[in-house]
This record gives C-alpha cells, structure tokens and sequence, in this order.
C-alpha cells in the first residue's frame, strides 16, 4: 500500500476561451478508487468535481490519469478529497472550487466528504 506522497499532481492545462464570464465546470468520477489505510481494503466513491474556472481549465485526459494513481495509495476519505481540490486549485487556479466524494457503504456506513474554496 503506498502513501499519498506517491501521487504526481500533473495536469494539462488548456487556454479558458470564456475567462470574461462565471461559467462552472462539473466533472463526475463515478469510479474513483483509493484504499483504506487502516485495512488495505478497497475504497469505491463517486467524486464530483465542480469549478468555476479562470484564465485555465483541466483537461480531463490528464484529470483521469491523475485520479487513476490513487488506487493502491492507503488515504483517508477526508485526506484525499482535500488533496484533489488542493492539487486542481494549485494548478488551475479557478475562482472558486468544490469537489464531494461520496463514498460506498462499508460496515453499514456511507461517507461523504464535501470540501470548497473559497
């Protein structure tokens, strides 16, 4: 089981046409993976991505690839719902961001974890 440390937050940027208006993108994994790092079990969520972007967006070829590097990497729900906004903030830079991750039931517990800026 890998550490988040593993993960290379490397995206393709593109040129945002509409940089003059308030726009949101809405980006919808519905087969993020992770992995509990207490257990070593798989984690299975839905993780929403929503922003409203400035002068840059992510292209979503490179927002797959990124995302797909978490499915060995023992992370908390909490952790790597931050660490996804942190990481797109970084790069994009939008005007405003929020990404959920809505996790499936384990032990008879659903997860949700919803995070924005500002």
């Amino acid at each position: 089981m890998a550490n988040n440390a593993s993960i290379s937050p490397v995206f393709e940027l593109i040129k945002n046409l509409f940089s003059d208006r308030d726009y949101v993108i809405n980006v919808s994994i519905p087969e993020f993976t992770c992995v509990c790092p207490r257990t070593g079990q798989p984690d299975f969520a839905v993780v929403e991505i929503n922003y409203t972007p400035d002068k840059s967006i992510v292209e979503l070829k490179s927002l797959k690839f990124y995302l797909q590097q978490y499915r060995d990497v023992g992370i908390f729900h909490e952790a790597v719902i931050n660490k996804i906004l942190d990481d797109i903030r970084e790069a994009c830079k939008p005007r405003k961001i929020e990404v959920v991750g809505r996790f499936n039931t384990r032990g008879g517990i659903n997860t949700r974890v919803n995070v924005s800026w500002p």
